[in-house]
């Protein structure tokens, strides 16, 4: 059977794009055998015994030195995560946003901290990702859809703590202040900077090496399960946890309202039977999911995951700031090392008149609940609590007396080395 011409031509055609697609596809990007930003290791995460000899046998294979590194911290309120935010924060070359998914939670779910609806979590939880992976992408006006009022010719002056980022302070966004400066108050950013121009924000967030993001709002680490695993992101996870006694003493003292009748039983003495006992089984159980999860090891998060204790970033805060950006593999910038050395040997005294501030006595801050609580607010949080207690190293009180005993630490020294 003859084919008429029109169908050599049809054919003929369809050959020339299927080339033309396979060939955009294999150029579009270099073909990366090793894509690890450290062509000194090529093997960083990988078997390293294989990879180093295709390294070796292929040299003319090129790997992505570039490529962003996307960090996720992934904490609750009070856990000390405005502090180990600062410790990217003050990276030259790191892009941070402070709480980007509260602008999605007042939109979804107006006025509720924790919705214990599961359709409304749901519905929170994947939003959140969403939005999570464009920002990642540098994508910040799809941030506009949850700002209220919704940005005018991408301008607003509603970005949630916009002065918690020197990024969004610094140029090109703004020219009040110069990148290297250390402790720019929020404050003083919003006075001095105009509004954000979500524009010049994108075009910075594009121009720098990092990514590193804030949330205390995802519950546990299954829950971002979809952007460890998708290829596009380069995800690093860093897991702040902290002792729920000290969570517990610190939210009574900020969240006033919310936690009165906490604030009556340390008063009074006596549980007030309407006590609602979610405000502290919800950051245990969600501690013990998440952490377990962390440390079982699983094979989806290999190399992506680390554990961090508050209590010992607080003694230790250069040496564990060291091992936290070694895990990351980034080089450590003396901006956060100057930032380190101005912030952690401060008053706590000032620290408590600004409750969101980070300036402190790092090491005496990290069992000063012990000082706030009575002793029969920890034995229940300790008998509640038990099992993350116990995972995490953190010791049990057995009487008014040990608990007042400061010299006395109630943090057993664990070693959470980072999944790689």
């Amino acid at each position: 059977m003859q084919c008429s011409w029109k169908a050599v031509l049809l054919l003929a055609l369809a050959s020339i794009a299927i080339q033309y697609t396979a060939i955009r596809t294999f150029t579009a990007k270099p073909f990366q055998i090793c894509p690890v930003p450290n062509p000194q290791n090529c093997g960083l995460g990988q078997e390293t015994d294989s990879f180093d000899r295709l390294c070796d046998e292929y040299p003319s294979f090129t790997y992505n030195i570039t490529r962003k590194t996307h960090i996720l911290i992934l904490a609750t309120t009070r856990s000390g995560s405005s502090f180990i935010g600062q410790l990217f924060n003050q990276h030259s070359d790191v892009f941070y946003l402070f709480e980007p998914l509260y602008h999605v939670q007042t939109t979804l779910i107006p006025r509720l901290s924790h919705s214990k609806n599961t359709a409304d979590r749901r519905v929170m939880l994947g939003a959140s990702r969403d939005l999570l992976r464009s920002l990642y992408d540098c994508d910040l006006y799809f941030l506009e859809s949850y700002i209220k009022p919704q940005p005018v010719n991408h301008t607003t002056d509603k970005l949630f703590r916009r002065g918690a980022s020197k990024a969004l302070c610094s140029p090109p966004v703004c020219d009040a202040f110069h990148p290297s400066e250390v402790n720019i108050e929020e404050g003083d950013c919003v006075k001095k900077c105009a509004a954000l121009n979500i524009t010049l924000a994108t075009d910075s967030c594009k121009d720098r090496r990092h990514v590193a993001i804030k949330i205390v709002r995802v519950p546990e680490i299954n829950d971002i399960r979809a952007l460890v695993e998708d290829p596009r992101l380069n995800l690093k996870i860093i897991q702040l946890v902290r002792d729920p006694r000290g969570i517990l003493a610190s939210r009574i003292e900020t969240f006033r309202d919310t936690y009165r009748l906490w604030r009556i039983w340390r008063a009074s003495g006596r549980k007030p039977y309407n006590l609602d006992l979610s405000q502290l089984t919800m950051v245990c159980e969600d501690f013990l999911n998440s952490v377990s999860t962390g440390l079982s090891r699983p094979p989806w998060l290999k190399g992506k995951y680390m554990v961090v204790r508050y209590e010992d970033l607080a003694r230790n805060p250069l040496k564990k700031t060291k091992e936290i950006y070694e895990y990351l593999g980034m080089s450590l910038d003396s901006n956060v090392v100057k930032w380190i050395q101005t912030n952690t040997r401060g008053n706590n005294e000032l620290s408590a008149k600004h409750k969101y501030g980070t300036v402190r006595d790092s090491a005496a801050n990290a069992e000063s609940w012990r000082l706030k609580l009575s002793y029969d607010m920890v034995d229940y949080t300790q008998t509640v609590c038990h099992q993350i207690l116990n995972q995490l190293g953190y010791r049990m009180v057995e009487s008014p007396e040990e608990l007042k005993n400061t010299s006395l630490t109630l943090v057993e020294e664990r070693n959470f080395s980072p999944f790689l």
